[in-house]
């Protein structure tokens, strides 16, 4: 599994059947952040393919418990073939940790990952709309048992609308020219249904292309976080992770671009230091707000040579912080 795949500069659509090696990023370094106890209990919100659950399994003693959670069918598969008494996997989206919990009476664990993005196995498959190399139906849900398509969010988005999304979530800063062509076409007649018309739409609107990149990247990677409400689901579970840890519970989360990277650093920080007050206020120490997280360490990047044989890291960003103690 490869979170926050990154497409590999190419203009050529590929046959959809080409095979890709599944790599989990960061593996030894997020298991080594949740410091897993044998007889701990945890959570990893981003199944994937099992590369950081089985590791984590392989450190629990037979007490130890771990739950995941995947809002892929394709994902829920693969976890459901794990035959192991510790292991539980739910079909959610993981800003629904809340209904893991109370099914099955989870009131702390020791531990939360999350892999955030998306995994190689969607971008590698053509039918799922999520690459620019394959020509297939523009879908791009992650989780394909509810939501819009992107075909369907595109046939009736304003141009506005689509260019500010482009704009804010890829960081295209041709975003107008690429909203406005998108629209003309659409208001032209012609129904935008498959990830090639999509990208050849992006590529002749732009009008200076990235050495080395594809010119479609920034926009699919803006429609797909829109579509799937990657960052409000980010959002919305962070401050749920943070109740759902016990004292000294770790949570480690890898982002794979700035957007989710700064959701993340912004929650840790104004966990951990919760005292806005004028240095000068009348209030004694003790009754001041207490850091409920403090950050370990600094940001954690792939080593040189993770990057060099798994390129889609290169983007990752690891950030590790341990739940404290409050009155």
């Amino acid at each position: 599994m490869i979170r926050g795949a990154i497409e590999a500069p190419s203009s050529v659509l590929v046959p959809p059947n080409s095979e890709q090696t599944h790599v989990t990023v960061l593996l030894d370094e997020a298991v080594a952040a949740l410091d897993v106890r044998p007889d701990g209990t945890y959570i990893d919100c981003t199944f994937g393919r099992g590369g950081h659950s089985k590791k984590i399994l392989s450190q629990l003693g037979p007490n130890g418990r771990l739950f995941a959670i995947d809002r892929d069918l394709a994902a829920i598969a693969t976890g459901e073939a794990i035959e192991d008494v510790r292991f539980q996997i739910a079909h959610l989206h993981f800003s629904e940790i809340n209904q893991l919990a109370a099914k099955y009476q989870l009131s702390r664990v020791d531990g939360i990952l999350m892999d955030l993005g998306i995994s190689s196995p969607q971008v590698d498959e053509g039918d799922r709309g999520f690459s620019f190399r394959f020509d297939g139906p523009l879908d791009m849900r992650m989780d394909q048992t509810r939501g819009e398509t992107v075909a369907e969010l595109l046939a009736t988005i304003s141009e506005k609308k689509l260019g500010e999304v482009i704009k804010n979530y890829g960081e295209e800063r041709f975003a107008k020219q690429v909203a406005r062509a998108i629209i003309k076409e659409r208001n032209d007649g012609g129904a935008i249904s498959t990830t090639g018309q999509l990208a050849k739409i992006v590529a002749d609107a732009i009008p200076k292309i990235e050495p080395g990149k594809n010119p479609a990247t920034r926009t699919f990677q803006a429609l797909r976080i829109y579509a799937n409400q990657e960052l409000e689901e980010l959002s919305i579970i962070l401050p749920k992770c943070l109740d759902l840890l016990a004292e000294g519970g770790r949570l480690v989360v890898i982002s794979f671009h700035s957007l989710e990277d700064r959701v993340v650093k912004r929650f840790i920080k104004s966990e951990a230091d919760r005292d806005h007050l004028p240095s000068n206020f009348p209030v004694k120490a003790k009754d001041l707000p207490q850091p409920r997280l403090e950050s370990v360490g600094k940001a954690i990047k792939p080593s040189e040579q993770e990057v060099k044989s798994n390129p889609r890291a290169r983007s990752a960003v690891m950030r590790v912080a341990v739940r404290m103690a409050t009155p």
